[in-house]
């Protein structure tokens, strides 16, 4: 359970501007929100977070073009640790879907779900509720995945981006210039992830967020 919200504002992350507009029509519709907004990454998003006050709820498309896997959650939701987050995706297979739960989500909905399902969903999570499918909500045991996503979560902002970089293959003095930071402290953040990580090379990090990629998860048996 979370806390109630009334849910007057929202922030659509999803780079497809027709599913954005027949999204923004059904949260100003049927579920009655009045203000709607949306960005095409998940770059933009923060950025937004940073700039100014958090929406009343975000509702994150999975496939974006910056984001790899459930990083766009766990970085999320650390930038807004207060705020629902609701996805709404094609890859609805249980166990991503429970992969998103662990990683702090307040919702998940299909997007092939009919109006109705968006109604009951915004209303269940302005009643502070999770909601999700039922199996999904239903105790599971945990897997290497679950693991993976526990540990990504305790990852702060700025290390999240940095694995992100290592696990695009740039070194430290690339990721140093990308970032606009000291070589000596992406060395250091870098010891920080491993550490969080529990392991204890830079490609055991990569393969280690690899684990909680939805290809992973997906083909999983």
């Amino acid at each position: 359970m979370f806390d109630p919200v009334e849910l007057r504002s929202a922030l659509i992350v999803d780079d497809h501007p027709l599913f954005c507009d027949a999204l923004a029509m059904t949260l100003t519709g049927p579920v009655g929100i009045h203000s709607v907004d949306s960005v095409g990454t998940l770059d933009a998003a923060l950025s937004r977070l940073d700039r100014e006050a958090p929406p009343d709820v975000i509702v994150l498309d999975l496939n974006l073009p910056d984001v790899n896997g459930l990083d766009g959650v766990v970085r999320l939701r650390q930038a807004a640790p207060k705020t629902p987050i609701v996805v709404v995706s094609s890859l609805d297979e249980l166990k991503v879907v429970r992969a998103l739960l662990k990683a702090g989500i307040n919702g998940f909905v299909p997007k092939h779900a009919n109006r109705d399902e968006f109604r009951a969903a915004f209303a269940a999570i302005a009643r502070g509720e999770v909601y999700a499918p039922q199996m999904a909500l239903e105790p599971g045991g945990a897997s290497l995945s679950d693991e993976a996503v526990a540990r990504l979560a305790l990852l702060t902002r700025q290390q999240a981006k940095i694995l992100q970089l290592v696990c695009a293959g740039l070194m430290n003095k690339q990721i140093a210039y990308e970032l606009s930071i000291a070589e000596t402290t992406v060395k250091a953040h870098v010891t920080a992830i491993m550490r969080k990580l529990g392991v204890q090379t830079r490609m055991q990090a990569v393969l280690f967020a690899q684990e909680a990629s939805f290809a992973a998860l997906a083909l999983e048996d």
